[in-house]
């Protein structure tokens, strides 16, 4: 449970609203949204101002990054830390947590989501919906597992670094940073150059 029972989320798309519920779910009792789009209100919570205005908020409240693309949340979060916010972990009551596991700062874990023992989260990370992490994965800082992706035992996923819907990484493989694993691909051997892979197995796209 938090112990700050407000909680300010920047980003007030879709992705918001599922943390907002999340971030219900864990206690905070008064939840306000920023964004820079002309909206007011999502899923019937205040949007109170545009990002920029974080710095009013940052004695009285929690902070979480609703944003999808890995780099615009690795600036926004970054932003928000060197100026002594306070990001909130959120993690869905349904997710499965197991023991010896490490969850850094800003990340957040969906409803359905298994991460096993020994894995290790970085900050600022997306689990999404039903993905799973076995025992003694390694996922670097900002990277966003997708709805109904898995990775096996001991695989290594870099900083920034997206997979994407329902791809499975097999075990023991790693992932550089800032790759881009397409929907439903099959990894089954080191990924060590950028860029996007697709298909089964996954072949770089050129």
């Amino acid at each position: 449970m938090c112990k700050n029972k407000e909680l300010l989320i920047i980003g007030a798309g879709g992705h918001g609203t599922v943390l907002a519920d999340i971030a219900r779910l864990n206690g905070y009792t008064q939840i306000q949204f920023l964004d820079d789009a002309d909206v007011r209100r999502t899923d019937g919570y205040p949007v109170v101002g545009r990002v920029a205005d974080f710095v009013q908020y940052l004695a009285s409240t929690d902070f979480v990054v609703a944003v999808g693309n890995n780099d615009i949340r690795a600036a926004i979060s970054q932003t928000l830390t060197e100026n002594g916010a306070k990001l909130a972990t959120l993690v869905h009551p349904q997710a499965v947590i197991g023991e010896n596991v490490t969850v850094g700062e800003g990340t957040v874990i969906m409803a359905g989501a298994v991460v096993n023992p020994g894995a290790r989260i970085g900050k600022g990370v997306i689990l999404n919906t039903c993905c799973s992490v076995d025992h003694d994965c390694v996922i670097r800082d900002y990277a966003h597992i997708s709805v109904g992706a898995h990775l096996c035992g001991t695989v290594a996923v870099g900083r920034g670094t997206f997979v994407g819907a329902g791809a499975t990484v097999i075990n023991q493989v790693t992932i550089c940073a800032e790759a881009t694993v397409g929907a439903g691909a099959v990894v089954v051997k080191n990924i060590e150059v950028v860029g996007t892979y697709i298909g089964v197995p996954a072949r770089k796209i050129k």
